[in-house]
């Protein structure tokens, strides 16, 4: 299967092309239909394996409606087999994949030859013995074929690997190798590497790292020295100390190398880094197994005796007796009788949570990219049933509908509040669609509860959304992601009431998402992959006491995060660092790594053909009148912004020829001159101050390149052309290129900002061009207008990544810098992020089990924060962040929640506004700010007569504004103290909240 770039391209910077290829020539064998099933198969047939064969002997029932997004009503009333009803839809997904079905039963007897033609099995549904006998057939062949068994039973999941004896990974971790500089290294035994700047080198001992550009101890260039780490700065690499000295310059790069590893097919091994709650997990599940295979049935819902006999079942110590003395205990009694309880039932989070984790061992199974699981994995959600224990057991009773499978795991009235409840997601993207999809298995906001879910999402649906939108097919592309994805959950659930909006949200549309738009809602939920609307949505909900459910991927990582008022901090309470910018004068002159070739590439891309045609075309705007600026200019006069119009009016070339000509001109000053004027002002032996070379470590040295038609860089260009090679030969040789004589002043201040371009004097010459260009334009009726080109990095088509790609490429080899693949230079130009659906279903599905935890009010313990990596892979679930209290003075507090308010009046003075801020609160204000006006500060001279204004002349605030938010300073407890920061203060204009 040849790889659709645009259908996978974000897939393929976490896989890479090798694992993509890979995928597209294995079969998988899956086998359950149920929620937990379903995921995988969504999951798998997005990423792309070859075919995959869907296995599942039962019928439609009405509670799968509650858990299988692909069943529908009309399925369950027809009694069609359940893989009969999601095989087609299945296939929808990926017109690359082919999927097959079966339904016939699969037990003891049944003959397993027919699993050869698989690459990997994965059982859901499946009885222990069954999964056991499967995977020894497995484990049995030669090669192995690959399996994974999972399970989710109520509130608890695990999944199981066993990839064959030997299985060979070969890139463990997935991370990009970084290249270190090196400050030092030590003739010595052992020798020690110090990073250039302290740079953390972010290395484990035993691995090993390849040196180049070494000068002095060239004898390490090319070679691979395992590493023994000594700070987060420096390490060890062996005896140097008959090497020659190290001079300076060089870096190291990490060195990938394959790692093998080993699988049992028992399935009752003995947990190795073994930790209590995996194991009393694993010995509850294990006394689940056993109760099925002795009943053939689940436990009962609600049944007091059936949780009995579980409790009865092996202890940890018999399952586990090698373990130590202090975790052979008995199995967690009230785990027990929640397994016990929800064990019939389902929570559809829960199974997307793992489905996304086991879905990505499936492609580790493939492909043997990324560390597999070794070889359970347990995940649970008792936090989300342990505070119903006390409810009566008929709540969690079937009802004859598809929400039974939920009822039996939170009961009746948690569906209802489910059902009740209004929420408003920011996003239709990846999270988004899977978000909608949980929203309509748990029931959220039915319209005959009067719930809703207000979603909104500016974007169309491009082709690379399908990779991993699954609400979204190829007749839906160039249509609104809001719309299309508002009308396939209703397919998942008719009841589900969804108000879709194309808005962006932000400072611009708070007139929609206003104060009484938050009011309204129970919960935020954002789907958002940017930092910068994160914060907007954040603050709103704080000013809103709004809870927010905030989640993101990258890759296979992932994390979520649980914001809730007054319990928690918020996405603002943290910030990360900024990202660090690339020096200017690196940009411009002393590139070192393939990062800063592209992102100059991209520079000259924007200013050629964005900003110079915008700013080209405002000029226009501005005079309309060709005929007036031509007067104006006969006349000697000096207009604003004439100087870049009148230069791109000379220059702008109108024939193919001219473009040449141009292009030429500019490869010349680009990759010729500009080295020979950097080593003409800097040559290879100038000398700093301090006595050490100019040219070392990280600065390179550029080499200036000659013009060559048949580089392939230059040549991807021509092949654009409406012109044959002969015709693009013939013009370059009459292209005239001026000698070169150096002039330029070369910028090595690494602080300095990009100038503004410096308006230089036009020539005689190049004024009278412009002018003639005006007199022509004038003459001829032209439109003095040209079309800037928005950066589309997912055409391929347009030329835009060929540009960047092939100019990096020069600029890299002008200065020794290892040049990226387009597939790279692609995801740096374009800052895409990497994206896979295993990552977007697992955090989807946890976010969606922390609103059940929203909507029931549950204690502060019970919430989670999650981050992942499916790579690793690991799990890691803490507690969220608690709120911050600031005390003030004696007994005040106040923390990120809290608002104080002040109700006024049409004549409310400041004076008013103090005093009342006194009395209310008891504490004295000093100083009054809203936004960046200061309203009152006691120093600033004429502020004390701001106290007989009102405060509607001091705020002017707009019509249709009920308050404002003002920061207010207090006076400290002793003399001498700075003024106490407090809350914002929320002054209303009238007593009553409405705009006098």
């Amino acid at each position: 299967m040849e790889i659709d770039d645009s259908l996978y391209s974000r897939q393929r910077y976490v896989l890479g092309d090798s694992a993509m290829h890979q995928m597209a020539q294995s079969s998988v064998f899956l086998s359950g239909m149920g929620g937990l099933g379903i995921e995988i198969a969504k999951n798998i047939v997005l990423a792309g394996v070859k075919a995959v064969t869907l296995h599942d002997p039962k019928q439609c029932e009405t509670w799968d409606l509650g858990s299988n997004f692909f069943i529908r009503k009309e399925d369950v009333l027809s009694q069609r087999r359940r893989v009969e009803a999601v095989c087609p839809r299945v296939a929808e997904l990926n017109p690359y994949v082919h999927v097959d079905m079966s339904s016939s039963a699969m037990d003891d007897n049944t003959d397993l030859s027919f699993l050869r033609e698989y690459q990997c099995v994965i059982l859901t549904e499946t009885r222990l013995s069954l999964q056991k006998r499967v995977n020894e057939f497995c484990h049995s062949q030669q090669p192995p074929i690959r399996f994974i068994g999972c399970d989710a039973y109520g509130i608890c999941v695990r999944v199981f690997c066993d990839f064959g004896e030997e299985f060979e990974v070969s890139d463990p971790t997935g991370e990009e190798p970084k290249e270190t500089f090196i400050q030092t290294i030590t003739q010595d035994n052992p020798g020690v590497v110090t990073c250039m700047d302290n740079q953390p080198h972010g290395l484990q001992t035993g691995q090993s790292v390849v040196f180049r550009e070494v000068n002095g101890m060239v004898e390490l260039n090319g070679t691979a020295r395992q590493v023994s780490v000594l700070s987060p700065h420096s390490f060890a690499i062996g005896d140097t100390s008959q090497l020659q000295p190290y001079a300076h310059g060089g870096f190291f790069v990490l060195m990938k190398t394959p790692k093998t590893y080993r699988f049992q097919f028992s399935h009752n091994p003995f947990l190795k880094s073994a930790h209590q709650a995996p194991l009393q997990i694993h010995a509850a599940m294990l006394a689940l197994d056993t109760f099925q295979e002795q009943h053939s049935r689940l436990p009962n819902i609600g049944c007091l005796q059936d949780a009995e006999v579980l409790l009865k079942s092996p202890k940890i110590s018999d399952c586990f007796p090698c373990l130590s003395p202090s975790l052979q205990a008995s199995v967690n009694p009230e785990l027990v009788r929640c397994l016990s309880r929800t064990a019939r039932g389902t929570l559809p989070p829960l199974a997307a949570a793992v489905g996304g984790l086991a879905s990505q061992e499936v492609l580790k199974a493939i492909t043997g990219k990324f560390a597999p699981l070794q070889q359970w994995f347990y995940l649970d959600a008792i936090e989300v049933v342990k505070p119903l224990q006390s409810v009566s057991a008929e709540e969690f009773f079937p009802r004859g509908d598809r929400y039974d499978g939920l009822r039996a795991c939170i009961g009746e009235s948690m569906c209802l509040e489910l059902h009740k409840l209004r929420v408003f997601m920011v996003g239709c993207g990846a999270i988004g669609c899977e978000m909608l999809k949980n929203f309509a298995l748990l029931g959220v906001g039915l319209a005959k509860s009067s719930g809703e879910v207000c979603i909104t999402d500016p974007d169309l649906i491009e082709k690379s959304n399908l990779n991993r939108q699954f609400l979204f097919r190829p007749h839906h592309i160039q249509k609104p992601k809001s719309t299309t994805a508002a009308e396939a959950t209703h397919d998942i659930n008719p009841d589900l009431h969804v108000d879709a909006h194309l808005n962006k949200v932000c400072p611009a549309t708070e007139s929609i998402y206003n104060d009484s738009f938050y009011s309204r809602l129970n919960l935020v939920v954002t789907a958002l992959d940017n930092v910068e609307a994160r914060r907007y949505v954040d603050s709103r909900c704080v000013s809103n006491q709004r809870p927010l459910l905030d989640s993101g991927t990258m890759g296979t990582k992932g994390h979520t995060e649980i914001i809730v008022p007054n319990l928690t901090e918020s996405y603002n309470s943290h910030r990360d660092p900024p990202e660090e910018e690339i020096p200017f004068c690196t940009l411009k002159s002393f590139p070192s790594v393939i990062e800063h070739t592209i992102q100059w590439a991209r520079d000259k891309f924007e200013n050629a053909f964005v900003h110079k045609p915008s700013m080209y075309n405002s000029f226009w705007q501005t005079h309309p009148s060709a005929e007036v600026v031509l007067q104006r200019m006969q006349a000697g006069e000096s207009l604003e912004g004439s100087f870049q119009v009148i230069k791109l009016l000379s220059r702008r070339p109108s024939q193919w020829e001219q473009c040449i000509t141009v292009a030429r001109l500019k490869f010349e000053k680009y990759f010729k001159r500009k080295a020979l004027q950097l080593l003409h002002s800097f040559p290879l032996d100038t000398r700093l101050k301090d006595g050490s070379l100019f040219w070392q470590s990280p600065k390179r040295p550029p080499a200036p390149l000659d013009f060559d038609l048949k580089d392939s860089f230059i040549l991807c260009f021509i092949s654009k052309l409406d012109l044959s090679e002969e015709a693009v030969t013939r013009i370059l040789s009459d292209v005239n290129i001026p000698e070169y004589r150096p002039s330029e002043k070369v910028m090595t201040d690494e602080s300095a900002k990009k100038p503004d371009q410096i308006k230089m004097p036009l020539s005689s010459e190049e004024e009278r061009e412009a002018i003639t260009q005006l007199e022509q334009a004038i003459a001829t009726d032209k439109r003095l207008q040209l079309s800037p080109l928005q950066f589309e990095k997912d055409d391929d088509s347009n030329g835009h990544i060929d540009f960047v790609a092939s100019a990096s490429a020069l600029r890299a080899r002008m200065y020794s810098i290892e040049p990226a693949d387009r597939l790279k230079t692609k995801r740096i130009a374009g800052k895409i992020i990497p994206a896979i659906a295993t990552a977007t279903a697992a955090v989807a599905g946890l976010v969606a089990l922390e609103l059940i935890k929203v909507v029931g009010a549950y204690e502060f313990e019970s919430f989670k924060n999650c981050f992942f990596n499916l790579a690793i892979p690991v799990v890691v679930l803490t507690e969220p962040a608690t709120v911050k209290r600031t005390r003030i003075r004696d007994n005040i507090y106040f923390s990120i929640w809290d608002c104080w308010t002040i109700f006024g009046h049409e004549d409310f003075t400041l004076s008013d506004f103090m005093n009342a801020v006194r009395e209310k609160y008891g504490i004295e204000p000093t100083m009054v700010v809203h936004g960046v006006k200061m309203l009152y500060v006691p120093v600033m001279p004429g502020h004390s007569k701001r106290l007989k204004l009102t405060m509607q002349k001091l705020i002017k605030p707009s019509v249709d504004r009920r308050y404002v938010d003002l920061t207010v300073s207090f006076a400290p407890e002793a003399d001498g103290d700075d003024d106490l920061p407090g809350p914002p203060v929320r002054y209303y204009f009238s007593r009553n909240g409405e705009t006098p």
